[in-house]
């Protein structure tokens, strides 16, 4: 979820899981299994710009059972992680002659200057305790022929966007013709509270889905997914098959593995324990000081500030204890109708285990 990580001691930005996580021996064990089962021709040149259907099979059936997806496999579509799979929504949305996407007011700026790059506009809906607004989609006029969400853990804010916001958007793509693109970056990790299922599960006719194993396994493993309605498929691949076809079949073929041996679940049950708790242990530091949210559920959460205490303050605090940190405002759309909120977002699922500890206390040292 970023072009860049910060090279500071301490690392506690959002948007990274812990590397030193992921699970080397059980991924080793399913490439030696991938390899030795692989046809040969999965070491030629690609011929399904698809991508493998090994795994878009295991993902179908995943997605699924974890996420409430429809996801027919040859509805999905594999791409190397979430900007190239916007990056090649964004072309076929400009071949459809759509001039502007609906975007989150809060929400990253590099998938915001991704559409912009393409030649598409951005409009901010205003987000609160419910999610993003989507009733203002219909304020957009006819040019908005998209909505770019992340309705079941905003980021970055941390809500989920409600069952009537959920309805509205719905209800817009019907009547419009337009699309829902839903960005489920960090769907596996919830903690207080039932998984909220993916939007895409309520038409899959009108939503996009877009997943990645970037959260759940590593971003280094550059794999992740499209679930395209029908009349979408051949659009999004005829801008593939011009680009880039799809990422190694080897990888491709391990991650299926991965999925169908039981070993993809483990180790999001592992990761989920070591998450959770570390989230408790942020909350235990830092909650008689300052405001903390967005915590049901993903790899980070907002503290809001104190009154009279500046984001920039705590910034630059941070940037003296040799602690990378990010300001809410850094995520803010230029044009977003947003209230101020002084508030910082800590990834705590970026640090190493060994790391942790210690990231912790220069966070708290930070904090008024």
């Amino acid at each position: 979820m970023r072009s860049h990580r910060s090279r500071r001691t301490y690392d506690l930005q959002p948007g990274s899981p812990d590397l030193s996580g992921f699970p080397r021996a059980a991924w080793l064990s399913a490439a030696r299994r991938a390899l030795t089962n692989a046809p040969n021709e999965a070491f030629g040149y690609a011929v399904e710009v698809r991508g493998r259907i090994e795994l878009r099979e295991a993902l179908a059936g995943y997605l699924a059972r974890a996420r409430g997806v429809y996801a027919d496999p040859e509805r999905i579509v594999l791409c190397a992680g979430f900007v190239h799979g916007l990056s090649l929504l964004a072309a076929a949305l400009r071949a459809r002659r759509v001039r502007e996407v609906a975007v989150e007011g809060y929400g990253l700026d590099i998938h915001r200057d991704l559409l912009v790059k393409a030649g598409l506009r951005t409009r901010p809906l205003g987000v609160d305790a419910e999610g993003a607004r989507t009733g203002e989609l219909g304020a957009g006029g006819p040019g908005v022929g998209a909505v770019l969400l992340t309705p079941a853990h905003q980021f970055p804010t941390g809500v989920a966007l409600t069952p009537a916001r959920r309805a509205a958007a719905v209800d817009w793509a019907r009547t419009t013709g337009g699309l829902i693109l839903e960005d489920d970056y960090d769907g596996e990790f919830r903690y207080d509270r039932q998984p909220v299922g993916a939007l895409q599960g309520l038409d899959p006719d009108r939503v996009v889905y877009l997943g990645t194993a970037s959260k759940s396994l590593a971003p280094g493993l550059r794999i992740g997914w499209l679930v395209v309605p029908p009349g979408l498929v051949d659009e999004v691949l005829a801008v593939k098959g011009v680009t880039d076809w799809t990422s190694s079949a080897l990888e491709q073929l391990t991650l299926a593995e991965f999925i169908t041996s039981g070993a993809y679940d483990r180790h999001v049950r592992g990761m989920r324990l070591r998450y959770r708790r570390r989230r408790d242990e942020l909350v235990a530091a830092v909650a008689d000081r300052v405001g903390v949210s967005g915590i049901a559920a993903g790899l980070h959460a907002v503290l809001d500030l104190p009154e009279g205490t500046t984001e920039r303050s705590v910034i630059q605090s941070a940037a003296w204890h040799d602690l990378a940190l990010d300001g809410l405002s850094r995520h803010r759309h230029p044009e977003a109708d947003l209230p101020p909120r002084p508030a910082v977002v800590v990834g705590y699922g970026t640090p190493s285990d060994s790391a942790w500890g210690p990231a912790l206390a220069a966070l708290s040292a930070v904090l008024p």
